[in-house]
């Protein structure tokens, strides 16, 4: 029995991967399928409404990071944040310490 279902089963299915290619297996939309894409319209269309009629006008959200002082935090950050690159060094600042007994100067 067992082997009569593993022979059957391949005649009715698609060669390779079911899922993918010229012959694969299409799952028929379902009731569910429908209606998450509905409420999936609905929410990007609400978002887009709030992208079109924003809360600030323009004039209004200009000043606001002004007004707050992040601009002046910002710019104190990026002085006090450390370098991502060393300082440039030239072979007599690393001997300079040799030269303390030089007297024929």
């Amino acid at each position: 029995m067992r082997l009569f279902q593993a022979l059957f089963r391949r005649k009715h299915l698609p060669n390779g991967n079911i899922y993918t290619g010229k012959h694969r297996i299409v799952r028929e939309p379902t009731i569910k399928d429908l209606q998450n894409l509905r409420n999936h319209f609905e929410i990007e269309e609400r978002n887009m409404f709030l992208l079109r009629h924003p809360y600030l006008t323009p004039e209004q959200s200009s000043g606001h990071a002004r007004a707050l002082g992040k601009i002046e935090a910002n710019t104190i950050k990026t002085l006090t944040r450390p370098k991502p690159y060393k300082d440039h060094v030239t072979i007599e600042s690393r001997l300079a310490h040799l030269r303390v007994n030089e007297a024929w100067d």
